[in-house]
């Protein structure tokens, strides 16, 4: 086996900002990392030690990068999973494992193995086609969500009445009821090779409805503890019975009864879990390749409360990216910025997150708002 940090090739499958920090934390393991992306200006692009320009969907530009590696991970699930299957026949290490890429990547599989395995989940419905949509048994309101390639919010249409029936999804999606929950909150859990888990502490998040994405997240959670237990189980459970390598977001609702539903997987690192960086004593970064390259589990513990924004492009702009009031957030203790390296905005991108750390909770959230 070759050591990882010398001879051992690394792959990741996409350049975006996951895979920005995933580097910046190799870089400490002296990892030598290539990258695929299609886009050619993406932001993995001047930090690794190659970047080949592709797609991450075709079968021959998938195979042929993962051949010239010895282990592959990714940062975004959209991806071949045919060549990444050949490519594990073939000898190459490929973590996650591509059948839980490819469970992952279609929220009906999603939903039958939760199903499947006990997980508690809002009811859902299979649907193949709008028409079908006439005949759900699910009562208004319920949500439509695309099968596959949703993502930040995307892919996802809330049915009120029958009124929102013809601007439906017209492709194979699932139907799910309508959860008036209290709160949105996740875990993280990696796991390597040897079966060792370790799941990071239950985060709380504040969603921006325009944007359907995380604005706000806190860590750690001050929700009553026997919910973070259960969070946490829960999300170990998974891990466990889908016997990934890697990480596992798992993202729940915490219903006003007091339920903890499981919404969606995401197997990388994750929004969620940024805060990691400088709020946890292990960051979910380096905690990611501890497990893909079967090494122990480092330290999950908060080091202190941590509250992380994401830093979206402006409603209404699109062009060069240009951050306003970053002198003045800059002067505050307690304030990391970290910019993804992208050089053009649009509505909602994500452009780059905030986190915020202080020992006493209430000033880290009053800070936040400020930033």
């Amino acid at each position: 086996m070759k050591a990882f940090y010398g001879d051992m090739r690394v792959g990741i499958l996409g350049g975006g900002q996951l895979g920005r920090m995933l580097i910046q934390d190799a870089i400490n393991y002296n990892v030598n990392i290539r990258v695929l992306d299609p886009d050619p200006d993406a932001s993995c692009k001047n930090l690794c030690d190659k970047f080949i320009t592709g797609s991450l969907t075709d079968y021959e530009t998938v195979y042929n990068f993962g051949k010239q590696t010895d282990l592959l991970t990714i940062e975004i699930e959209k991806v071949n999973v045919d060549a990444l299957q050949q490519l594990e026949e073939e000898g190459v290490l490929v973590y996650p494992q591509p059948r839980v890429i490819r469970l992952i990547q279609d929220k009906g599989l999603q939903k039958e193995f939760f199903k499947q395995h006990g997980i508690p989940t809002a009811p859902f419905q299979l649907i193949s086609s709008r028409e079908a949509l006439k005949k759900a048994s699910l009562n208004y309101p319920f949500v439509q969500k695309l099968r596959k390639d949703g993502y930040d919010g995307r892919g996802v249409y809330k049915v009120r009445s029958a009124e929102d029936l013809p601007d439906a999804f017209e492709a194979p999606s699932i139907i799910e009821e309508w959860v008036d929950f209290e709160k949105e909150i996740a875990v993280i859990v990696a796991r390597n090779e040897n079966g060792d888990t370790k799941a990071f502490p239950c985060v709380e998040m504040e969603f921006n409805p325009d944007a359907n994405l995380v604005e706000f997240l806190i860590s750690p959670s001050a929700l009553p503890l026997e919910i973070q237990n259960r969070a946490e189980i829960l999300a170990l459970e998974i891990a466990k019975s889908l016997k990934i390598v890697g990480l596992l977001a798992v993202e729940m609702f915490l219903t006003k009864d007091g339920s903890v539903l499981v919404n969606e997987l995401a197997p990388r690192p994750h929004n969620s879990g940024h805060h990691t960086i400088e709020g946890n004593y292990v960051s979910q970064f380096e905690q990611h390749l501890r497990a893909i390259f079967n090494l122990p589990l480092g330290d999950i513990r908060p080091v202190t409360n941590a509250v992380m924004i994401n830093l979206l492009g402006e409603k209404g702009y699109e062009g060069m990216a240009l951050y306003e009031g970053l002198e003045e957030v800059l002067k505050l203790d307690g304030v990391y910025v970290h910019l993804y390296g992208k050089k053009y905005t649009k509505p909602f991108r994500k452009m780059g997150h905030v986190t915020i750390i202080d020992d006493v909770r209430t000033k880290a959230i009053e800070k936040a708002r400020l930033v």
